[in-house]
């Protein structure tokens, strides 16, 4: 099923986070990305927790990541995520970081699968999380 779901975080680039040349370093994207799946899902009342206190995983399958212009250091900027598909067991995020002068600064997408905890094998989604979303259904 295809989807219509957006939700943003802004962000602020810690000294931590950049390397020599004084740019975000290209690792921390992926942990950029959680924190924005995670924040879009919990605004319609979708928790990670909750996932895996019921017996559900959510790992990553592919991640594919683009960098157009570099973040720096003390730099505001915010990730757009959206949801776009569902299959039987997993979901497709598409997200896109803008600068403080609204430039697009990197691409993503990443797929997860939902599993089992114990088998470790992919599982259906979760009704409640369908529920969750059909009101961002694309009627086609």
């Amino acid at each position: 099923m295809r989807y219509s779901f957006e939700y943003e975080i802004q962000l602020r680039i810690r000294y931590s986070e950049t390397d020599q040349m004084g740019f975000c370093y290209y690792g921390n994207y992926p942990v950029f990305l959680e924190l924005a799946r995670v924040e879009s899902l919990r605004s319609i009342d979708i928790s990670y927790r909750e996932l895996e206190e019921t017996g559900i995983l959510l790992p990553v399958k592919s991640l594919h990541i683009e960098y157009l212009r570099p973040l720096r250091y003390d730099e505001e900027f915010r990730i757009q995520t959206k949801l776009t598909s569902v299959g039987a067991s997993s979901v497709f995020f598409e997200y896109t970081f803008f600068n403080s002068l609204n430039q697009v600064t990197t691409t993503a997408t990443t797929t997860l699968v939902f599993v089992d905890q114990l088998s470790l094998k992919p599982r259906r989604i979760p009704q409640e999380i369908i529920q969750a979303l059909q009101n961002y259904e694309i009627h086609e």
